[in-house]
């Protein structure tokens, strides 16, 4: 596995000299499983076996005894860094840079070693107060999977806020305590978020009176905005600046290549980012030039024709761009750990590439080729109805909103006189 990415015969024979060679080798295939890049070997190894000498110079005998050295090693690698930079201060990074390979291999090779990780929030906010509310939320309530994630993300804040605040008792909860939560909150949030966030605690705030947590009912303190439907426009965008967005694609790489198709999905078929995520290898059925979208938000699944021009990028990533691997899922990361990509992802490239394309768009995302695609349908007089069922709305007054203004006649008439429309 080494000669993979060591050219140098006496390189190879260094690391295989080292107390350590089997976790090294170890590692060694997990990064190779993972997708990584040749240059990330070139950088780690080295330090893995370092670090072996280093333990190995301060009495460790045996791989358990090997995380007691690690921090020792992470100061004096820190230390050399800096002063062969000439830096006064070592920078923050070179701690990070340095302690993840190692504990990483220690992961692999040290039975109960978890070192320190990255830092993530905690999955189920007031778990050991209320630890019955997300299951109540799924098995009483029958929310979807992803709508309990949206419960735990507001959550998570509220138990922030309680925490930053010193109340770490739920039972010590007043309408004062709740109010100044949401006051605090609420500056950079939109509207709807700020909505969702208060029905979010109204929930909660009953199930803790339910339960007996609290003497009384505290919901009744949520004041939520008013939000009216219809209110927003359309983040749509007109089909020139669409052909501006994919010009902008580099499609010679295979970053390039994958995200011109799901571009292309985005602004074609109308779909969500979370349905592009989940779309795989079996949804392309070639004989019959149909697309399949198996996982829509509202639990059907759509065949579309399958475009000439989004079946011949999808099947320039396939041949080109994307990794070599037997996962069925369509779109993976182009970096290690080579994984299916995600939705965030999906909108997020979407995103990436209006900003490139200077495209101005309020909150821009694969949102905005949706809505780019249903204003088209629009733009076109084809039914409310058919729209629907074409972009996959649950209900028509997801469509509605798209019929309260002509976009391209509103342009027409501000940049002239309007008479033509008129």
């Amino acid at each position: 596995m080494l000669e993979r990415y060591f050219i140098r015969p006496e390189t190879i024979d260094r690391i295989r000299a080292s107390w350590i060679k089997e976790p090294i080798e170890q590692y060694v295939a997990w990064l190779t499983e993972r997708g990584c890049a040749p240059r990330t070997f070139c950088h780690r190894v080295p330090i893995l076996r370092q670090f072996g000498e280093f333990a190995r110079a301060r009495g460790a005998s045996t791989w358990e005894a090997l995380p007691e050295h690690l921090d020792a090693f992470v100061s004096a690698w820190v230390r050399e860094r800096a002063r062969q930079r000439g830096l006064q201060e070592p920078r923050p990074r070179f701690a990070s840079e340095v302690r993840r390979p190692i504990e990483q291999m220690l992961c692999l090779v040290v039975p109960g070693f978890t070192g320190r990780g990255r830092p993530r929030r905690t999955a189920t906010p007031f778990h050991d107060q209320v630890p019955g509310f997300f299951a109540a939320l799924r098995e009483e309530r029958g929310l979807r999977e992803e709508t309990v994630r949206h419960y735990g993300h507001h959550l998570a804040r509220f138990e922030a806020y309680l925490g930053a605040h010193g109340f770490h008792d739920l039972r010590s909860l007043s309408a004062v305590v709740v109010s100044g939560f949401l006051t605090e909150s609420s500056p950079g949030l939109a509207k709807t978020s700020l909505r969702d966030r208060c029905g979010v605690l109204r929930v909660f705030l009953r199930y803790l009176q339910r339960e007996r947590l609290l003497p009384a009912d505290l919901s009744g303190a949520v004041e939520a905005p008013n939000v009216y439907r219809l209110a927003g426009l359309p983040r749509s965008i007109t089909w020139d600046e669409v052909r501006h967005v994919l010009e902008v694609v580099d499609r010679r790489t295979p970053t390039g290549k994958r995200d011109y198709a799901m571009l292309l999905l985005l602004v074609t078929y109308g779909l969500r980012a979370r349905e592009v995520a989940a779309l795989t290898l079996d949804d392309c059925d070639w004989r019959r030039e149909r697309l399949r979208v198996p996982e829509r938000k509202a639990d059907h699944s759509t065949a579309y024709p399958l475009s000439p021009l989004v079946g011949a990028a999808l099947l320039d990533y396939f041949q080109h761009g994307r990794p070599k691997t037997t996962a069925r899922p369509m779109f993976f990361r182009v970096v290690a750990p080579v994984s299916p990509l995600g939705h965030a992802a999906v909108s997020s490239r979407a995103a990436h590439y209006l900003r490139k394309a200077g495209v101005v768009v309020p909150r821009p995302g694969s949102h905005t080729l949706r809505h780019t695609c249903v204003q088209r349908l629009v733009d076109a007089d084809f039914s409310l109805k058919v729209i629907g069922d074409y972009v996959g709305h649950r209900s028509p007054a997801s469509t509605e909103i798209y019929s309260k203004v002509a976009i391209e006649a509103l342009r027409k008439v501000a940049l002239g006189d309007g008479e033509d429309v008129l």
